[in-house]
């Protein structure tokens, strides 16, 4: 299971954002997102993460929404690699 999150996050991230194709697959775990791609800002954050919770299957409480993990694309698939083993 978790080892398909990194390819569903790719994916959201290119659906969400509409990024170029292929281009969040050259993403790093250092990759910046909020405040390093234009496409991510705060409108796309609710929509990206409504997106991740449909998609996961998983919830996200407010309180787990930081800057920390939007920061990179590292920070992003680890927070959702934690909650999809917490469902």
């Amino acid at each position: 299971m978790s080892d398909d999150t990194d390819l569903l996050l790719r994916r959201i991230l290119t659906d969400v954002l509409g990024l170029k194709q292929n281009q969040a697959s050259d993403f790093t775990e250092e990759t910046g997102l909020f405040g390093h791609l234009p496409e991510l800002d705060s409108m796309a954050v609710a929509g990206l993460l409504t997106e991740l919770e449909d998609r996961l299957d998983i919830v996200i409480d407010d309180d787990e929404i930081d800057g920390e993990m939007l920061e990179t694309y590292g920070g992003l698939l680890a927070f959702a690699k934690a909650k999809r083993e917490q469902a």
